[in-house]
């Protein structure tokens, strides 16, 4: 049976992206066959294939879990084309432009959802463990409804939740707080612990922050990741300015090395035991 473990965040650009590659790699180098998936991804920077298309940062995820990129690893992909309107893709191959609200109010909770758990179901029969990534945050209240990649996912694939905020904009313990606080009762359990990203200093200050934490949500920080410099390409806009990737031999060698270099600091930030257990 397959074991599996989701990544969400405070906000977008706090690090799941990043993260969920450096934990592809860091299992893969524990013996594990190792899958990526996120349900719905939007972004304009995508790798394509002869017969599909999906999201960049799922295909550089699946390098660094050294398996093969498919187009169940992001079975949906949402291109921006502005005024509200996206291209969007399902299972690697273009299905039809729509306006948001056509999308969440006729296609998410139908045929998104449908297309999401058959495709993480096809992952499930080749892989050990499969590491989810979420959207943006689980705590958008006007979007809860219809949000077919952060708790309905986790839920549906019962995988537990780790929540990543980024502490370099400042508010870190007030959006994890914050974000317990909005989600949905019924799925607050399903998150086990939180990551701080981004971080700089000594990390000796953080930890009555982290007590408070705990009493407030009773959930331990399961590691701090100092702030790393790094080539790997941006999942979007957020954040730095997103690079090309050409995926010829010369730079998969040079994205190789920089997946190896931010797996190094993950594990050594994180207590991958701790995370071990949590894939049951």
């Amino acid at each position: 049976m397959v074991k599996s473990l989701m990544i969400q965040g405070t906000s977008s650009g706090a690090g799941k992206t990043i993260l969920v590659t450096a934990l592809c790699r860091i299992f893969s180098d524990l013996g594990y066959t190792v899958s990526p998936f996120k349900s719905q991804n939007m972004s304009n920077f995508s790798y394509i294939e002869k017969n599909f298309e999906i999201s960049r940062a799922q295909a550089i995820q699946a390098v660094a879990a050294r398996t093969d990129i498919t187009p169940d690893q992001n079975p949906i992909l949402l291109k921006p084309l502005g005024n509200y309107r996206s291209s969007i893709f399902v299972n690697g191959k273009f299905f039809k432009k729509m306006h948001a609200s056509d999308y969440y109010e006729n296609f998410a909770l139908k045929t998104g959802l449908k297309t999401a758990m058959s495709s993480f179901n096809k992952l499930s029969e080749s892989h050990e463990i499969i590491f989810l990534e979420g959207a943006g945050s689980p705590a958008e209240i006007n979007l809860q409804k219809f949000d077919i990649t952060n708790m309905k996912i986790a839920q549906k694939t019962k995988s537990p939740v780790l929540l990543v905020t980024d502490i370099e904009r400042g508010g870190a313990f007030a959006s994890i707080v914050g974000t317990m606080e909005l989600i949905e009762k019924k799925y607050q359990k399903l998150v086990e612990g939180f990551i701080i990203n981004k971080f700089r200093g000594d990390i000796e200050i953080l930890k009555p922050g982290y007590r408070k934490l705990k009493q407030k949500t009773g959930l331990p920080v399961f590691g701090t990741i100092p702030m790393t410099d790094f080539t790997i390409p941006d999942e979007d806009s957020i954040g730095n300015s997103p690079k090309k990737l050409n995926w010829n031999s010369s730079n998969l060698k040079k994205l190789d090395s920089e997946i190896n270099k931010i797996s190094k600091v993950v594990k050594s930030s994180l207590n991958i035991r701790q995370v071990e257990k949590l894939l049951k």
